[in-house]
């Protein structure tokens, strides 16, 4: 069983671990460790819009293909290595 790390308040199942926040103005956090060590929380994702993994379009099977695709084209993702970016966890988390 892994141990929960609690940060600012917010308690997160690990690093590099994205969470649901519901009622905030972002749809997940996730807890990281900068290139100096220290804990930083980043937040990501607009929560108007639908995860992919919380039931998507119907009917989508390649859509969703087409659909990621366009989205990474779009936001540079092959670019985006740094994980304390906001950017960065919207181009890979779940993907």
């Amino acid at each position: 069983m892994s141990k929960k790390i609690r940060y600012a308040g917010e308690v997160f199942s690990g690093y590099d671990k994205p969470k649901k926040t519901p009622g905030e103005n972002k749809k997940f956090a996730v807890l990281v460790k900068d290139k100096n060590g220290k804990d930083k929380i980043v937040r990501f994702g607009d929560p108007n819009m639908e995860h992919h993994s919380e039931g998507g379009k119907k009917g989508s099977g390649h859509g969703d293909a087409k659909r990621r695709e366009n989205f990474r084209s779009r936001h540079n993702c092959d670019e985006k290595k740094d994980k304390t970016t906001p950017g960065y966890w919207s181009c890979n988390y779940s993907w």
